[in-house]
């Protein structure tokens, strides 16, 4: 049984070996992400949280995923651009994964393992918490914006 989240890498959006190891002393908000969605604004949400939080240890991972209605279509060169062009997003990305059912990452198998059904992707733009020590602290549905008192005083809590 996976300990927790630093046991576990993906890969950037770049294609460069990120190994969860590397925000270890950091907290983590992992979000699933989509280009073609109504929730996609909140790409302005998780750049302000992560601009706000980051000297202080936080880290926002956007994991671009495209298993809810075909909403991230493009190639990672497209989402990078679309990213920092639309959102001027500075956090790191991921490439494209999957985040539900049998072929989910395995950060996101481990995740619903320790959190349960709340862990698992319903939508785009689903959130879930990992503390300094990797631990999965909590998860926030897809509508849950980033800066709402729920997920800020979880990171608060945390930091």
């Amino acid at each position: 049984m996976t300990a927790s989240a630093h046991d576990f890498a993906f890969q950037t959006i770049d294609g460069e070996a990120l190994p969860l190891t590397s925000f270890r002393d950091k907290v983590v908000l992992v979000v699933n992400t989509a280009s073609k969605c109504g929730l996609t604004p909140q790409y302005d949400g998780l750049e302000k949280l992560y601009s706000e939080y980051k000297d202080r240890g936080l880290v926002v991972l956007g994991v671009p995923c495209n298993q809810f209605a075909g909403q991230e279509p493009g190639t990672e060169a497209e989402i990078k651009d679309f990213c920092e062009t639309r959102f001027s997003v500075d956090f790191p990305l991921t490439s494209k994964v999957d985040v539900k059912g049998d072929a989910a990452h395995p950060f996101y198998k481990w995740a619903k393992d320790q959190l349960g059904e709340p862990a698992e992707p319903v939508w785009n733009f689903h959130k879930i918490l990992v503390g300094k020590d990797g631990a999965a602290i909590r998860a926030f549905g897809p509508r849950t914006d980033p800066m709402d008192d729920e997920v800020t005083g979880a990171i608060e809590t945390s930091l």
